[in-house]
């Protein structure tokens, strides 16, 4: 049962930010399992329990090593998250995901397709100049169900829409519908799991209007 991170997950997580080398983890190792990955295991089955009934989705529950492929002189992540998607054989980031991450300056919690191919992106657009009312309505019933907003990243140079409804999602390079917050009390508190769990449902409708695209 989760009950809440601990004042050590974010003393770890800058430990291993600025000692990320093996001794000092080797050395932390414990405080890495008892502070932070067990609880974010916690954290993430609790929230991921009423989701079951969900077709096709799965939890992933990230670790701190990295790829040796990209590690670049530093073997560990100073974050760790977790995800609820549908598995698929392309990139997670190229498709819709619902995730929570922590880091040492904070969390946050939500919706995204953070990379998706440009020809998604396409497809997306497409899809809500077919449908205006019907997608308008969607990010509408979003915001409202989790106070966060639905947007992107924008590209640089501006893309021509001839509908003004919707001629900020034209901009987006990726879609995103979170939120995001300092270390505070909340992170300490059993109560974080049910205000993710909250949020998760809330989003579900936007995640299955963008499986259906991406």
């Amino acid at each position: 049962m989760f009950e809440g991170f601990r004042p050590e997950t974010i003393d770890f997580l800058w430990g291993i930010r600025f000692n990320n080398e093996k001794s000092w983890f080797e050395a932390h190792k414990q405080e890495y399992v008892d502070y932070l990955y067990n609880p974010m295991k916690e954290l993430a089955a609790a929230v991921y329990e009423p989701l079951q009934a969900e077709p096709g989705l799965a939890l992933h529950v990230s670790r701190i090593y990295r790829d040796a492929r990209y590690a670049h002189g530093r073997p560990y992540k100073d974050s760790l998250w977790f995800s609820v998607r549908h598995d698929s054989e392309a990139y997670w980031a190229e498709k819709p995901c619902l995730y929570f991450d922590l880091n040492p300056e904070g969390y946050g919690f939500g919706f995204g397709v953070i990379y998706p191919r440009a020809e998604a992106m396409n497809r997306f657009r497409q899809a809500a100049a077919e449908r205006p009312e019907a997608f308008l309505k969607l990010v509408a019933e979003t915001e409202a169900a989790t106070g966060f907003s639905v947007s992107g990243d924008c590209y640089v140079r501006k893309k021509p829409c001839d509908d003004p409804r919707i001629a900020s999602v034209y901009q987006w390079k990726n879609l995103l519908c979170h939120g995001r917050y300092p270390v505070d009390e909340a992170l300490y508190q059993p109560h974080l799991a049910l205000q993710v769990r909250e949020a998760f449902q809330g989003l579900l409708p936007l995640y299955r209007y963008c499986m259906t695209i991406f």
